[in-house]
Formats: structure tokens, sequence, C-alpha cells
């Protein structure tokens, strides 16, 4: 089995790296700059429980043309940068191969398998991921798991190490049935969702208030008792979303508690957001698909957000600075 990881850094690089290890299929990688050179000259490894895993791919290239067709594409790409790849993609995929998507948020081809809406523009503004690549072809991903680039080709995994995923119709295809197993065998928990978009929710529940807040304040998530009033702003995020998500038809009214995403027992706090991290390397954040697609259907569904209203066009503006600075 052919196996692209189609931005081996922290996520896509423990993936990579396990997979190698491993040797059930034959991973190539696509990376830039000093990482990928240094994946092109000794390997890719991951650090994780005290053992140092991993090895040299098949192929490391930051041109994915020189690679040949592959069964299974795992893209862990932020958001923003997804439009931008749909052409060498879908050149990339094998005839009924898959493209499994790990993001945060409300992916790009959230309506397949829905209804006939199409691409979200927020998410997808030119609709070539809908028209190029084509959603027939997505497996949806969730990932639960703590990763930083230690330095170029070597990750360290600090915990947690759950990767499901699921097809948009929520049928348990082959493909995805494939994808799993070769998962599982290489130590990951990986299981198969009858509803992706659920799970979705779920972690974007964690999401939407502790990524932009963090970023806006430069106070992680662990910290915020001692910043007075963040918290109450992030729990009425959460509630707006959960709301979001009623009246699209995932009930998560009892089983969402806010108090507890924005203030975890000691022990429980996680680290950096990724938002805070992209702020402090000056790079773009994945604004739309955790919080502006979040409002987009909120205006759809008549659901008011007041919260997400004032802390959006924030994020907004941050991220417009952030860019322009590039």
């Amino acid at each position: 089995m052919k196996v692209c990881v189609y931005g081996a850094g922290a996520i896509g690089g423990h993936l990579a790296a396990r997979l190698i290890a491993k040797g059930d299929a034959e991973v190539s990688v696509v990376a830039r700059g000093a990482h990928l050179a240094a994946i092109s000259e000794n390997g890719l490894f991951l650090e994780t429980e005290g053992k140092v895993i991993g090895g040299k791919p098949f192929a490391a290239t930051d041109d994915p043309s020189k690679l040949p067709p592959q069964d299974l594409v795992v893209l862990s790409l932020k958001a923003p940068s997804l439009p931008a790849v749909a052409r060498p993609l879908k050149k990339l995929l094998a005839p009924s191969a898959a493209a499994l998507f790990f993001n945060n948020g409300i992916p790009w081809w959230w309506r397949y398998g829905i209804d006939d809406g199409g691409s979200l523009p927020l998410l997808d503004p030119d609709g070539l991921l809908w028209r190029e690549l084509g959603p027939e072809c997505v497996l949806g991903g969730v990932v639960y798991s703590s990763n930083a680039l230690k330095q170029p080709g070597v990750v360290t995994h600090f915990g947690a190490n759950k990767w499901i995923m699921g097809e948009p119709t929520g049928d348990r295809s082959p493909r995805a049935e494939a994808a799993a197993e070769l998962f599982e065998a290489a130590g990951l928990s990986a299981p198969v969702s009858e509803d992706i978009r659920r799970d979705m929710w779920e972690k974007l529940f964690r999401n939407v208030a502790g990524n932009p807040l963090s970023a806006i304040t430069r106070v992680p998530t662990a910290d915020w008792p001692r910043a007075p009033g963040i918290g109450e702003v992030g729990r009425g995020m959460i509630k707006e979303t959960v709301e979001v998500a009623r009246a699209l038809g995932w009930d998560f009214a009892d089983s969402v508690d806010a108090e507890a995403i924005v203030n975890p027992a000691p022990g429980r706090a996680g680290g950096r957001s990724s938002m805070l991290q992209d702020v402090e390397m000056g790079r773009p954040m994945e604004v739309e698909a955790i919080v502006g697609q979040v409002q987009a259907f909120a205006r759809e569904a008549g659901v008011a957000t007041p919260t997400i209203d004032v802390i959006l066009p924030l994020l907004r503006g941050l991220d417009a600075a952030i860019q322009h600075k590039r």
C-alpha cells in the first residue's frame, strides 16, 4: 500500500514516523525547508514513551508530482493551505484512493452527503477543493494527539493518541477500514466513526474558545484562572457553538461541560493552543474553520452568537496583521 503524508509537521510527522517504523506500507512524505532536508538525509523520527522510532521514508519531497499515484494520502495541513493543493492532490491520488483530512474545526466538504449546497465559501473561497479535487475522495478525520517539532526531522509526542476517521456519508467503507487497520498496526488508536461530523463538533467545543482567546490574549488556557474574565468569554463561545450544533441536528446540550473545558482540573490542562503557536511563529491561523464557519452556520440557522460576533472580528484582524507582516 502506497501512503503519502502530505504535510509532515508535528501531527503528520508523528503518523509518518510510526508508519515507517512498522513497515507495512510504502510511505512517502511531502515537507519543506530544513525539515525536508533532515528527513531526506537522516530520516523522520518520533520520540514517544521513552523510545525513538521511525526511519527513512520511501521518498521525501516538496513536489508531490514527483511521487507515484498513492493509495492513501493523509493531509495534516492547516485549513487555509488546502485550496492551493487541490490540483496536485488530485493528481497524486490513485483511482478510488482516499484523501484523509485531519484538520481542526469545520471542513470544506461538510455539506457532502448532507445536501447539495456545495463547498463552504469561507473554507474553499474559489471552490477549488470541491471542483478540482472533489468531495467523493474524502475521508474525514479528527486527531487527539499533542506533538511538537523538536528539531528538523524529529517530532516529540507528549500525550493522547487517538486518530478518528470516517466517511462523510456515514458508511463503514473498505477504504476507511483499511486505513484504520494500517494505523492500528502502527500503534495508533484509530476508530472508524459512523458520524465523523459529530466527532468534529466534540473537538470543536474544545477549540472554539481556547484557540482564539489564547491567540488574542497570549494567555494559555491553563493560565486563564489568573486572568479573570477570559473564562467567562470562553464559556459564552462554547455555549453558542453548542446551540449552533443543535440547530444543525447534533444535540450536545446534556454532554458538554463548558466550565470544565475553560477551567480544566489541575494536571489536565493542555499546552499552548495551535492558534497561540501560530501567532508566536507569525503563521496564518485557522480562523474560519474554527470560528468563522460556526458564525456562518448560526446566521443560516437563525441562532444568536453575541460572544462569537465580538471575538471573530478581533481574531480576523489579528490574522490579517500577521499575514501583512509575512
